[in-house]
Formats: C-alpha cells, sequence, structure tokens
C-alpha cells in the first residue's frame, strides 16, 4: 500500500449531488450522512469548486465537526469554466480553500480534462501550480479526473508523470460502451501504474434503476441486493482502485450503500458473469447516456434545462409512459426555471463541454417532437 492509498476505504461520498431543503442544500441531513459514513470507517469526501454550494456544505458538516487527520477532502480546478487568465484559475485553489477551511487538501484533480478542454490547463501552467502547492503543503496529492479518448489520456500522462492518481467514468453500463470507453481508459490508467478513483460508477442514477429486463438478471442472482449496489461493486471491484465515489444524496443511500461496502472484499466469479449478463442486456436498450453532471446548462446562451429534458426522454425509452415523462419534464425543466427543447438555439456550445459526447442538439429536436 503507498502513502496514497493508507487508509482509504473502497467507498467515497461523492458531495456532487447532496440532499437538497428547496433550492439549497440541507446541510442538517448532510451533516447525519457525514457522521454515518465515518461511523463506519470510510473516510473520503470528494467535492469540487464548481459544485454550487458543496464546499461550504462539506465544511459545516464535516471539516468544522471533526478533526482534519479523521477524514481525505478531494476537490477539482476547472480552468475551462469562466477563466481568461491563470489568476482565475488560481483563484479557484484559493476560493476552495476558503470555503471548505479544510487548510490542505488531501486530493486536489485539474477538473475534466479531455478534447477542448485540456489547453487551460497548459495555458495557465496549473500542472506546475499544484506542483508548487504540494511543496508548500497545500496539497498532498495531485491528479486529474478526465473524460475523452484512451488516446488522449495516455499523451496526458506520458506529459504529466507526476501525476498521482487519475479519476475515471467506470460503471458496468459504459464498460464497452465506444462513445465513454471506460474500460479502454481504465487499462491505459494501469498501463501507467496510476490508481484509479471511480465517478460515476451508477451512471448519475440510471443503474440503480435499470430496464427492466436488466433488474430482473439481478434479482436473479441476488434478490436482497439493491441494484445500485450492484454497480458500485463492480467498480470497487477492479484492481488498482483507490475508491469508488457514490454520490448519496439522502440517509436511505447511504444506509444501503454502507451496507454491502463496509465488508466488501471482492465480487464472485458467478457476481461477475452476472454482471456482463447484465451489461450485455443494457447495450441492446438506446438510452441518451446523460450523467446530469450539468456542464451543458453553465454554457447555455438560452439555459435550456437539458439534462431534465434527457432524463424524461430516458424514463420514456424505459417506460413508454408519454404522460409519466412530461409530468417529469414539466418538473425537471419548467419546475426549475428551464427553458424547453424547443427554445435551443442549437450554438453547440453545450457539446463542446458534455463528457459523455452527447449529441445534444438533435437529441433536443428529437424531445421537442414530444412536448
Amino acid at each position: 500500500m503507498t502513502c496514497l492509498e493508507e487508509g482509504i476505504k473502497k467507498l467515497g461520498f461523492g458531495l456532487m449531488r447532496l440532499p437538497r431543503d428547496g433550492d439549497a442544500i440541507d446541510v442538517g441531513q448532510t451533516k447525519r450522512m457525514v457522521d454515518r459514513f465515518l461511523a463506519e470507517g470510510f473516510t473520503y469526501f470528494d467535492t469540487a469548486w464548481a459544485y454550487p454550494g458543496s464546499e461550504d456544505a462539506i465544511r459545516e458538516a464535516l471539516v468544522e465537526r471533526y478533526p482534519r487527520e479523521k477524514f481525505q477532502l478531494a476537490t477539482k480546478n476547472a480552468a475551462w469554466l469562466e477563466c481568461k487568465t491563470r489568476e482565475d484559475a488560481v483563484a479557484q485553489f484559493e476560493t476552495s480553500l476558503r470555503q471548505t477551511g479544510a487548510g490542505y487538501i488531501d486530493f486536489y484533480l485539474l477538473h475534466n480534462l479531455g478534447e477542448g478542454r485540456t489547453h487551460f490547463f497548459n495555458d495557465f501552467d496549473m500542472w506546475s501550480f499544484v506542483q508548487e502547492k504540494k511543496k508548500e503543503g497545500l496539497i498532498r496529492h495531485a491528479g486529474f479526473s478526465f473524460h475523452s479518448t484512451p488516446e488522449e489520456l495516455e499523451d496526458i500522462l506520458k506529459a504529466h508523470p507526476e501525476m498521482e492518481f487519475v479519476q475515471l467514468q467506470i460503471n458496468y453500463g459504459d464498460w464497452e460502451n465506444p462513445a465513454i470507453q471506460s474500460r479502454a481508459c481504465y487499462e491505459m490508467a494501469r498501463k501507467y501504474g496510476k490508481p484509479v478513483i471511480v465517478m460515476e460508477p451508477v451512471k448519475g442514477g440510471m443503474l440503480a434503476t435499470p430496464p427492466e429486463s436488466v433488474a430482473n438478471i439481478l434479482r436473479r442472482a441476488d434478490a436482497d441486493a439493491s441494484m445500485a449496489s450492484w454497480a458500485i461493486r463492480f467498480a470497487a471491484d477492479l484492481d488498482g482502485v483507490l475508491t469508488v465515489l457514490s454520490g448519496m444524496s439522502d440517509l436511505a443511500q447511504m444506509e444501503d450503500n454502507l451496507s454491502f461496502m463496509k465488508d466488501f472484499t471482492g465480487l464472485s466469479d458467478a457476481e461477475r458473469r452476472t454482471l456482463e449478463e447484465a451489461r450485455e442486456e443494457l447495450a441492446h436498450i438506446p438510452l441518451i447516456p446523460c450523467t446530469t453532471c450539468n456542464y451543458c446548462s453553465k454554457v447555455c446562451p438560452v439555459e435550456v434545462g437539458i439534462s431534465g429534458t434527457f432524463t424524461a426522454m430516458n424514463a420514456l425509452t424505459l417506460y413508454s409512459d408519454l404522460a409519466a415523462a412530461k409530468h417529469q419534464e414539466s418538473w425537471l425543466v419548467g419546475g426549475h426555471g428551464r427553458k424547453r427543447a424547443a427554445e435551443c438555439v442549437r450554438c453547440g456550445h453545450c457539446e463542446q463541454v458534455c463528457p459523455q459526447h452527447i449529441a445534444i442538439r438533435d437529441e433536443l429536436a428529437r424531445a421537442a417532437a414530444f412536448a
């Protein structure tokens, strides 16, 4: 075990989708979730400058309530977002230190590298910046999260061997997906000896409620296991995985995750075969691979409710209930003050930042036809 891995268990608390109380994060419930997580011996928390309110919430729920040595905190730098100069990018780190109140960051990530986003980190020389902060003791470990091709991942790993770990989107649904290439990216990271942190193991919640044909395969193998448990354990079973981030949104999800991960030692061969069967079945169902990261919404000049629209469209594909899908779209889009799909101006800004490489403009046009 390296110093990077010491004390870290295979379940991490992803803080992108914290419980809500109206429009604000429910800090009270977040505190209870933090308490349960730590009580079971888990210590890794993952936030980001780009997650509105998350860094402040985890300061209140965790940092101000527990000794600093009792947990590891990760946050991220999105130099491609709202940054015109190196000073703008550096300011994100300073803001994260202030908002988290953590004193130092255990795992600092250059956020969402790949395609047109990587050059910002190069242009602003953020690679040198994180090494400077490591020397100052303000960063313990430096790595990056990545959404693109294995070839581009290799280019970055060759150029920056000093980076200690890679955060990748890995789940059984995307394992062989040609658009995401989870397996190929994972194997590239391992080729260069980098520990992997897994994000999106439940694919933005989609694998917690998979299509009935997929769910039936998993139920036949274990009637008591939750759908999410299969997805998280698939990722945790992989060699070289440091931790698997689960974006838990309430105490029920927390309790479920703790129940199957606190004593996790690996999958059996039979369980691996079950997951392969489930993956093959899932691959036959065409869904929009949106994980509701909402990077698209940050650059949409019209403020179209893209992820909400796609959630409703996937529900329509899976359940063939147009009325229910329209109700969902009305709440997720109109109910949250966003514009409808028909109001898309087809500028394409959204597609430039989408980690899932979705043809967003075409999918919005398809959704508008159901309005």
